[in-house]
């Protein structure tokens, strides 16, 4: 009986981060033109894909703290994966926006262009650090 409760659990946290990285790929989506599975999957788009990438990794990075520190408090830790988890990914849409603000042009534009960018790198590195940063707050 302890392996189907711990299989059901494990399938709830894998629930709520997929969900989560759901998320995450809306909001990429959303912020840049066009989309993001015809940019990747059809046209190849290395900026797109690296942009997605580092925002599941970052969301990812949220989801695995929060499940280690739940401390075999199921519920309220399905609860805080999700809380974090929303928290990251608001953090990520806002480092986001800054970056697009004090950048020259439409970040979201620039991001998809068929040549690769180092902007995509910068914007890829804030992505992974929102999440390290929730992370170590998690713990």
């Amino acid at each position: 009986m302890a392996l189907l409760t711990d299989l059901l659990i494990t399938l709830s946290y894998g629930v709520v981060g997929i969900a989560l990285m759901s998320v995450g790929y809306l909001l990429v989506d959303i912020a840049t033109p066009g989309k993001l599975h015809v940019l990747i999957w059809e046209n190849r788009n290395t900026n797109a894909a690296v942009l997605l990438v580092s925002n599941l990794i970052g969301v990812a990075i949220i989801v695995v703290a929060a499940i280690a520190a739940s401390h075999d408090d199921f519920v309220q830790g399905l609860i805080s994966t999700l809380a974090y988890g929303v928290v990251g990914l608001l953090l990520m849409a806002v480092a986001f926006l800054l970056l697009d603000a004090v950048t020259p042009g439409r970040l979201g534009e620039i991001l998809v262009q068929p040549e690769r960018h180092p902007a995509v790198w910068v914007t890829a590195t804030i992505h992974i650090a929102a999440g390290a940063i929730i992370a170590a707050a998690i713990s």
